[in-house]
């Protein structure tokens, strides 16, 4: 099933589903019972992953203000164990 988007002059935009292929050009509407027609739209463009869709507007609202940071950031999680061989050497 597929989903397509029909709108109804007096309630609005709604959804509805038929089979692939089988959408109709004009259906009822579910709250008036009037005839609404269908809408084309570009299928889920604007979607993206959660984390990505964080950091794009993270980096919007610091274009203009950036974000003031009093040092380096914290590590977090477990530290990677010393290698022996590398142990003696010195920090950076």
């Amino acid at each position: 099933m597929a989903t397509y988007g029909y709108r109804c002059p007096r309630d609005g935009d709604f959804d509805a589903f038929f089979p692939i292929g089988e959408a109709a050009a004009r259906v009822s509407c579910r709250v008036c019972g009037g005839e609404a027609v269908r809408v084309y739209t570009a299928p889920l463009l604007g979607r993206s992953p959660g984390p990505l869709a964080a950091h794009i507007e993270r980096s919007e609202r610091s274009a203009e203000t950036p974000e003031v940071v009093s040092g380096p950031p914290v590590r977090r999680g477990p530290r990677r164990p010393v290698h022996p061989a590398t142990a003696r050497l010195p920090k950076p």
